[in-house]
């Protein structure tokens, strides 16, 4: 299997137009509900019916999608580090502007400390991490000036980011699916503990390039504290979201720690 592109990213939710709002309030724009095709359907291995609502941002799209059969909340304790963890990170020209934003919204913070703007070695961004109503994990990123994004607000999405317990295994299985290693970075120290809201974190963070431009992977391999297993996610859980690829079949790929990947054959693939 090869994998060559982002298309989407997808969020399973109890709630989607309860979690519209929320995202709109960030900037998404919403279109129009639409059946998830029972083949689809078929391939995440559920039964029943399924329902889409697409959001917009800028060149991104993330799909809420509720399943007729239910699966389970969000589970409750679960860290940046624990090994079901899995963000989408949003790039803001103002991080501190975005945070306000999404607080009013009704963001549940992670972060200890609002906006914190890591070391030249991690990458001198500013960043934020916290949840939407249902739980899934978001960050707003700030980059320093020079970079690609232009625009004002919430501009799209750089990347989804993962937790992973073996970050050799993690990064050969994707380097199998076509993804490549770029300028993996050790973080740490008092601002790295405020963004995840945790004590003495020391995490690894590999980024993994797809071949086409647009939002990629990113591996987060903490060594301290130790992420805890999430069990085998459905896809009809709220914690399992999905990244979708253009790639040269169809099928549910689960990576060695449970993270679920859907591929969609198509001809730019």
């Amino acid at each position: 299997m090869s994998i060559a592109a982002v298309i989407a990213f997808r969020l399973t939710t109890a709630d989607p137009d309860r979690l519209a709002r929320f995202y709109c309030e960030l900037g998404f724009t919403a279109e129009q509900h639409q059946g998830i095709p029972d083949e689809e359907i078929a391939v995440l291995g559920l039964d029943g019916t399924g329902a889409r609502l697409s959001l917009r941002l800028g060149a991104q799209r993330v799909d809420l999608d509720s399943f007729e059969t239910r699966g389970k909340p969000y589970p409750s304790g679960v860290t940046s580090a624990d090994l079901c963890f899995q963000h989408l990170a949003l790039v803001s020209d103002d991080a501190h502007a975005a945070w306000a934003r999404a607080t009013t919204a009704g963001a549940a913070p992670i972060s200890t400390r609002g906006p914190v703007t890591l070391p030249a070695s991690a990458g001198g961004v500013t960043a934020v991490k916290f949840r939407d109503p249902e739980g899934h994990p978001l960050e707003l990123l700030q980059f320093p000036p020079g970079n690609r994004w232009r625009g004002t607000g919430i501009l799209g999405i750089d990347h989804s980011a993962i937790s992973v317990s073996d970050i050799g295994a993690s990064c050969r299985f994707y380097e199998k699916l076509g993804l490549s290693v770029q300028h993996p970075t050790l973080n740490s120290g008092s601002t790295q503990v405020a963004l995840d809201g945790l004590p003495d974190v020391e995490v690894g963070v590999v980024p993994m390039m797809p071949r086409a431009d647009g939002p990629h992977l990113e591996l987060l391999a903490y060594q301290t504290p130790t992420g805890r297993p999430s069990g085998q996610l459905r896809a009809n859980d709220v914690a399992a979201t999905r990244i979708v690829w253009a790639a040269d079949r169809r099928a549910l790929v689960r990576d060695p720690d449970g993270h679920l990947h859907l591929l969609e054959r198509l001809t730019a693939a």
